[in-house]
Parts: structure tokens; sequence; C-alpha cells
């Protein structure tokens, strides 16, 4: 019945990867689209003698980004994340933390003789600068924001995939829940995605009962994922203050 760490990790990692891939907080930014990153944007080039100016874009609102393992309290780790191994978080590697960060958070991988329950966070940011060339930077951020959404609906492998607003959450936000099995464990997807403004939160949250325990109930799962995401994204203006 005993499962390897090893086994673990590659196993929430698989249920956590399509929405972050999209959002390359952890990965190089080498080969990234000219629009995919708020920092990463050209400048526009200055007109010639003659032409005529570049238009003007309203300036971003958001000019900063909250440390991604200090988005969400201790207390809330402790409900999502229990007995977790790191309650500093393992960060995400980022060549502009002003542009994107990331963090991830999972509980033990010790399983008892009656099985354990096994759960895995992360938060992501995205934030987009304004450019004349490319638009404000709440637009870029409302259509990453849009691109999250469906990339997310759109998971390879995943069941019973549903849908709804979140309510007084950043601007605009989304939950999205789907079933994945993975190796004959069956994993409980939770995914919310806030725009504030011109930064865009992910917040991915997973559980399943390994070793013979009980699958874990989506409502508590998605209710956690929630109250997390708020305090996501009350950190971005706390960071901008």
């Amino acid at each position: 019945m005993h499962r390897s760490a090893k086994r673990l990790a590659s196993l929430l990692a698989c249920a956590a990867v399509p929405v972050m891939l999209v959002a390359g907080c952890s990965s190089d930014d080498s080969g990234k689209k000219k629009d995919e990153g708020g920092s990463a944007a050209p400048k526009s080039a200055s007109p010639s003698k003659g032409g005529s100016a570049s238009p003007s874009v309203t300036p971003a609102k958001m000019k900063k980004l909250p440390n991604p393992c200090q988005a969400v309290s201790k207390d809330t780790l402790k409900k999502l994340v229990p007995k977790t191994k790191n309650e500093d978080g393992e960060q995400g590697k980022s060549s502009d933390a002003m542009a994107r960060g990331y963090c991830a958070w999972k509980s033990s991988d010790e399983q008892g003789v009656d099985g354990t329950q096994y759960r895995w966070l992360d938060v992501g940011f995205q934030r987009y600068d304004s450019d004349p060339t490319l638009g404000s930077g709440e637009k870029r951020a409302t259509d990453f924001y849009k691109k999250q959404v469906d990339t997310s609906k759109a998971t390879q492998g995943a069941k019973n995939v549903k849908t709804g607003a979140v309510e007084g959450t950043g601007d605009e936000s989304a939950w999205i829940t789907y079933d994945l099995k993975k190796e004959d464990d069956d994993f409980k997807n939770q995914t919310v995605i806030a725009r504030t403004a011109n930064v865009v939160v992910t917040v991915n949250y997973n559980g399943a009962g390994l070793a013979g325990a009980d699958a874990p109930d989506p409502s508590d799962l998605l209710k956690l994922a929630e109250s997390a995401t708020q305090e996501a994204v009350a950190s971005v203006a706390k960071a901008n203050q």
C-alpha cells in the first residue's frame, strides 16, 4: 500500500501543471511571446520625423507583486495543507519577480496503515504593464485571465468539469473543479482564477485519499481554495500601497 515520496510528488505535479504552464511563473522566459509577461513587452519605437506619435494608454495600476510564498497566511496554510513538509513554500524561479511569481506547498508523504490525505497548493501571479503597441495592462490581464480559465477547463484527462463565478474576489474571478485519476488515485482538483486590475492570480488546490483513504469532499476543498485566493488578491493590493 506504501507509495514513495517521489511517486506522490510526480502525481501531484501532473495535477497542477496545466494551468501554471500557461502562466509561465516558474519557467525560464526564453522563447516567450512578446505579450506573455508584464515586463517582457517591447517598448514602442520612437516615431520617425513627420510620423504620428504612438497612441497613449492608461498606466498600469499595480506596479509590484507580493512575495508569492507570503501571499497566504500561515493559519490558512495549516487548514489547506496539514502536515506540510515546508510551511515557507517552494518558490519558483522567475527572471522578473515584478512580472510573475509562483509558490507551492504539499503535505507530508508519510502514510499510515489506514491511508492518508494528501494535499497540494500553489499560487501564481502574472502582472502586465501598459504598452502602446499591446494595450493597457488591465486589457492584457483580462485576456490572460480568460485564457487561464479556458486552459483549466480543458485540462487533459479531466472528468466532471464544473465552473462558476466567485463573488467579491478581485475585479472578476472564476472557479473550475474537476476529477483527475492518476495511477488508481482519484484527485479532486480546484482552480480559482482572479483578476485584480492588471494582475492575474491563479490558485491550484487538489487532494486525494491515498492508500485506501476516502477521497476528499470537493465542495470543502473549493471553499478553502477560494479563501486562499482572497488572501492572495489582498496581498497584491497591500504590495502596492
